[in-house]
């Protein structure tokens, strides 16, 4: 059987008709060749968002809007479809963010799975949200800047006005005034700024010097540390110990009534006798001087060098003896104190060659 050209005609254009709604179907992102589910959600404001943006699920693409609807009646918000995978556990806490896919401007939609208790099989309204872009944030903040420049630009023409211009030329010729009397007294005391920076060279110099001199001072010093640190520090302060106790032992016997000097610093009564001994001594010494004939025999046969002591301890000779006599005869006859009690001294028969 022959097919007429009218019905190969119509076969091509159907065909044709298929092939270009497919085609414009996978040129808006639609997958042909996989299972999906269509959702809805309302936003107030899609600026950027066309059909075909892609729908993002921890940055992977899962779907693609397929289309926009205005609703009048609802305060003109925005019914966007989104088209995406049938296997996708959306539900009921899903929430469908309207964010910046890029820094030009582009729109995408990126979900948000959570814990959803009840899960959607199509055709449900899904949570919307508006996620602030780059742009947003950045015309946010810039705003406020861009006015305080206005303003401070607006201040800063107000302030160079004809009068300001004037005091702000005269305030440049001061300082150029000023720098040209610097450059002139550097230029006068160059020599002495010269000077100045050698004496400050030789400050430096000598204090480079100094500081050896520390240096090896404080090495001395931890030296000297060092050398007391070997000496046997605890031998001495037990020596130390020894002596402190040996004195406080001498010190207690002392102060005791043992031993020769502790009865003699303790004893009263042998103070007592002592002193008495020395008052009869002094007074013995006394009497032998004023009358030494009682305790010594002078003979006038022999030498006539016979000599005795006089008050003061001088050794005198028998004729200043015999000469004291005859000047002070009362002197020596007056007899001996009885309170002294003095064995005379036997005299001696022996005569003095």
């Amino acid at each position: 059987m022959k097919i007429s050209k009218e019905i190969k005609v119509a076969l091509l254009g159907i065909v044709a008709l298929v092939i270009l709604y497919f085609g414009f179907k996978f040129l808006k992102g639609a997958d042909l060749f996989s299972d999906s589910r269509s959702y809805y959600a309302v936003y107030d404001n899609v600026d950027g968002l066309t059909a075909s943006n892609p729908i993002m699920l921890n940055g992977v693409q899962v779907g693609t809007v397929q289309s926009m609807e205005l609703l009048i009646e609802e305060n003109n918000k925005i019914l966007v479809e989104l088209s995406v995978l049938k296997k996708l556990q959306v539900g009921d806490s899903t929430i469908a963010a309207l964010s910046s896919s890029d820094f030009l401007g582009g729109k995408a939609i990126t979900l948000y799975l959570g814990n959803s208790s009840t899960m959607y099989k199509g055709g449900e309204r899904l949570h919307s949200f508006n996620e602030k872009s780059i742009a947003d944030m950045l015309s946010t903040k810039a705003v406020p800047v861009i006015d305080k420049v206005d303003t401070t630009l607006a201040r800063v023409n107000r302030l160079l006005d004809s009068e300001a211009k004037e005091n702000l030329q005269l305030l440049l010729a001061n300082s150029q005034q000023t720098t040209e009397a610097l450059n002139t007294i550097l230029r006068d005391n160059q020599r002495n700024i010269n000077e100045i920076t050698s004496n400050m060279n030789q400050l430096v110099s000598s204090l480079r010097q100094t500081q050896k001199h520390i240096d090896r001072m404080a090495l001395n010093m931890a030296e000297i540390t060092d050398t007391l640190k070997q000496v046997e520090v605890t031998k001495l302060v037990d020596n130390a110990n020894k002596a402190v106790t040996e004195l406080e032992t001498a010190v207690a016997k002392l102060n005791s009534n043992e031993g020769s000097m502790g009865k003699l610093m303790n004893d009263d009564e042998l103070y007592t006798n002592m002193a008495r001994s020395t008052e009869a001594l002094n007074m013995l010494l006394r009497d032998i001087q004023a009358y030494p004939k009682r305790y010594v025999q002078f003979s006038l046969i022999g030498r006539k060098d016979k000599y005795k002591v006089d008050a003061t301890g001088r050794v005198i000779t028998l004729d200043e003896v015999k000469e004291m006599q005859d000047e002070n005869p009362d002197e020596f006859r007056r007899p001996a104190p009885d309170s002294v009690e003095i064995l005379p001294i036997k005299p001696d028969t022996t005569k003095v060659k």
